[in-house]
């Protein structure tokens, strides 16, 4: 009995992923779309000349390509540990998807506008950050909170929520300094982008650190 029931709750977390890849995976796609509307463009030059006048487009691609893998590589380490799931859980990741799926249009914003109005293209695009950084923090709080991860992991899982709860503010800063300068918010992206493509090695950092503080106080 107990066998059927923990196999049942495998079987929901499952779901929820598989239904999330589906949804990571469309969003790629209509990034794809929206670079393939380059071959429509009404120029005459030739097709080399053609791309390199739109290298925005392929830039903002890249990027918003890159967010979505992120996001997909953290939404997996999200659900590693999490052994229950509710309907409120569900909802939380629906957010964090509908987010997901924003990142193609503010990625044609970023491409459109990057030379003609840089600064607000770009906290467009830092705005769906924000929104994704404060999905993914909502995803391992509630989770964390309501005890839908494996007992033994979660002081360990504590860590991943905080890298997402310090993901915000690092996305607020960011967004706020798009106002003042393009490079400045490009380089905390790509700091980010570097920070949590290995969410585990970073939050293993945090939760080695939390513990050898907790070791020199009780001594």
């Amino acid at each position: 009995m107990i066998s059927t029931k923990k196999e049942n709750k495998a079987k929901e977390i499952l779901r929820i992923e598989l239904f999330s890849d589906a949804v990571f995976a469309i969003a790629i796609t209509l990034l794809v779309l929206e670079l393939i509307q380059i071959l429509h463009s009404q120029s005459d030059s030739g097709l080399l000349k053609k791309f390199l006048n739109q290298w925005q487009s392929f830039l903002a691609f890249t990027i918003g390509f890159i967010t979505i893998l992120v996001c997909w590589i953290n939404h997996h380490v999200a659900f590693e540990y999490i052994t229950k799931v509710n309907t409120k859980l569900m909802w939380v990741n629906g957010f964090l998807l509908f987010v997901v799926t924003l990142t193609p249009f503010s990625t044609a914003v970023l491409a459109e506008y990057l030379e003609k109005e840089g600064r607000t293209a770009l906290a467009i695009f830092g705005l769906n950050y924000i929104l994704i950084s404060i999905a993914a923090n909502a995803i391992c709080t509630y989770a964390y909170n309501h005890h839908l991860v494996e007992e033994e992991r979660r002081e360990y899982y504590y860590s991943y929520k905080m890298i997402y709860r310090y993901a915000i503010f690092f996305t607020l800063i960011a967004f706020l300094l798009c106002f003042f300068s393009a490079f400045v918010p490009l380089f905390l992206y790509a700091l980010m982008f570097v920070l949590f493509a290995a969410p585990k090695e970073f939050s293993s950092r945090l939760y080695k650190i939390k513990m050898a503080r907790k070791n020199k106080t009780k001594k």
